[in-house]
Parts: C-alpha cells; structure tokens; sequence
C-alpha cells in the first residue's frame, strides 16, 4: 500500500512524496503529519472560553442591559400613548371650540338678520306713512285744485255766458234788424252750454 510523505517547514508544505514500502522514516513522516493541528476543528479550551463569555454575555444582558432596554422602550410607548391621547384631547376640544363658534356663528346671523328685517319693516313702515301722508296732502291740494278749477269755471261760465248773449243776441240783431228778446237769447245760450258740458 502506497503511503504519502508530506514534509512541512513552519507550517507550509514544503514537499509531498508518494512511497511504495514503509520505512522509518515515513513513520516519522506519519506522526509529523498526525501532530499537526487541524486549522478547522476548535480545541477544548476555546469551545469552555466562547461558552463561558456567551454565559457572561447572556447573564449581563438578561440582568442589566435588557431591563433598561426594556424600561427605555416602556417609557417611550408611554410618552408616545400620551402624547396621542393630548393630541386626541386638543382635537376633541378644537372640535367642541369650532361648533360653538358655529353656533354663536349662526345665532349672530340670525339675530342680525332679525336686525336687518326689522329695520326693514321700519323703515317700510315709514315710508308707507310718509307716502300716505303726501298722498294725502297732493289729494287734499288736488281736492281744493279742483274747488278753484270748479268755482273759477263756475265764475267764467257766467262771464262767458253773459258773452255769448251779447254776441247771440248782437249777431241776431244784424241778422234779423231787430233786438232779440233777452230771455229767449239767455235761455238759448243756457241749453247750448249744457249740451256742451255733458
């Protein structure tokens, strides 16, 4: 069976041999391979030292720094939890504070629209009065414009019918020769001025 020599200088091959027969010195050659350490495998005092920081590691964060973690995030969620309940609580009140404005809105509204309707009704009502009291006064100067219209009619009516005698009764006189008689050319005019006026 072959046997393969491997000969190492500081930890680096430096030459590897394969051998037909055993000699002494590829036994040698076999416990200077076996000596070597594997580069893979840990040895037992680094496997206790890795458990052993791992157990300090975990009793150190289990004991101290995972309680103050703990109590941080704990006091974060609270601060957080309050701060959303204020900020809750100042829009429940801007809420509140903006529908009372609304009402106090809306009545300021409908107390100025009141306001602005009874003005309205004064002031119509004024003007309803006022327009009544110079209705009156231009059917009262009317009334008396008519009096005047009627008693001035009234007066040359009788001026004019005193004319138009003389003028009848002169036309009748050239006409005829002679003077008409007075009460007939009177009576004539009167029922002429009648037909007239009707």
């Amino acid at each position: 069976m072959p046997t393969v020599i491997v000969t190492q200088s500081s930890g680096h091959v430096v030459q590897v041999r394969l051998v037909a027969g055993v000699t002494t010195e590829t036994t040698s050659a076999k416990a200077a391979v076996k000596a070597a350490p594997n580069p893979i495998a840990p040895e037992t005092k680094e496997i206790a030292w890795a458990a052993g920081s791992f157990i300090v590691l975990l009793v150190v964060m289990r004991y101290f720094l995972f309680p103050k973690l703990k109590k941080g995030m704990d006091d974060r969620y609270a601060s957080v939890r309050s701060d959303s309940e204020g900020a809750d609580r100042v829009r429940a009140d801007a809420n509140a504070d903006v529908a009372e404005y609304e009402k106090a809105l809306a009545a300021v509204r409908a107390e100025a629209a009141g306001r602005v309707d009874a003005a309205r009704q004064t002031v119509d009502n004024e003007r309803n009065a006022q327009l009544a009291q110079v209705n009156g006064r231009i059917a009262a100067a009317r009334a008396d414009a008519d009096q005047k219209n009627a008693a001035a009619r009234e007066a040359a009516q009788g001026d004019v019918a005193s004319a138009v005698a003389t003028v009848a009764s002169r036309v009748a006189e050239i006409a005829l020769g002679k003077a008409p008689d007075a009460s007939v050319v009177s009576a004539a005019v009167a029922s002429a001025m009648e037909g007239s006026r009707s």
